[in-house]
């Protein structure tokens, strides 16, 4: 189905909302040389995770992955997630603390997925080797940099109706991306249908992974084409997360706050 799909497609970047465990559901992407959204889907066991990445049929230049990727510190916070606190924790983009006692981190599940695919994850050597290069980003600060969000979406967590409206509206973000090219792509319409269905959590749960590795594509096609309009917090010794530059438009303060 995959390769179908990508029969005229010359190569891919790979964006993957990865999951930290296999318990729970991963969003998979890709998008063309020329940034257009060609194949997405999501999987759960990294059997999926590999069958799926196997089946593309043209290969892979850049993997942007929503997941600790280097994690070497064996307790509290790597300095990359603090730095990306301080450039958007304002706007709530602020990370979670990742590190070797927590046992999902030794090794990070990114770590071992690039291991496996032959990716070169130090940020230091992009296009200085022909394999894949794969970097670890972060959806939320990527919407609030690209987007100029004075506060990201919470389309995570809360009541349905208030997941659902913040959810279409990054939707309708996205498209405004004219390279991704969304609004013709069929599989990204079937996701809209169901975000707009959407009466449940578990509707919105189904999709919302996919649609974040659509934007984790995006970031793996800007990391090749547009490295400029990108920063690398951090480096690849000790972790890093690469996003926009720190972001100096106004914070919308939340409601919930005055």
């Amino acid at each position: 189905m995959v390769a179908g799909l990508l029969g005229t497609v010359r190569h891919v970047h790979i964006g993957i909302d990865l999951a930290w465990n296999t318990r729970r559901r991963t969003g998979l992407a890709a998008v063309d040389d020329a940034g257009a959204l060609v194949a997405s889907a999501s999987a759960v066991s990294d059997a999926e995770i590999d069958g799926w990445l196997d089946g593309l049929s043209a290969p892979v230049v850049t993997v942007a992955i929503d997941a600790p990727l280097v994690v070497r510190n064996p307790t509290g916070m790597r300095e990359c997630e603090r730095l990306v606190g301080k450039a958007y924790g304002r706007y709530d983009a602020s990370c979670h603390a990742s590190n070797r006692s927590i046992s999902y981190f030794d090794p990070p599940r990114a770590w071992t997925l690039a291991e496996r695919h032959g990716w070169v994850t130090d940020p230091a050597r992009r296009g200085s080797t022909a394999l894949p290069a794969a970097v670890e980003v972060y959806p939320h600060a990527a919407m609030v940099g690209l987007f100029g969000l004075g506060r990201i979406l919470k389309y995570k967590s809360g009541r349905v109706l208030t997941r659902q409206e913040a959810l279409l509206e990054l939707l309708r973000l996205m498209e405004g991306v004219a390279v991704l090219g969304l609004p013709a792509n069929a599989r990204w319409r079937e996701v809209r249908r169901a975000v707009e269905e959407a009466t449940r959590p578990m509707h919105l749960d189904r999709v919302e992974d996919e649609v974040d590795a659509v934007m984790c594509a995006h970031l793996a096609w800007l990391w090749h084409h547009e490295p400029q309009s990108l920063h690398v917090f951090g480096d690849g010794d000790s972790g890093y997360i690469v996003a926009p530059p720190p972001p100096t438009h106004a914070v919308r303060v939340s409601p919930d706050a005055r």
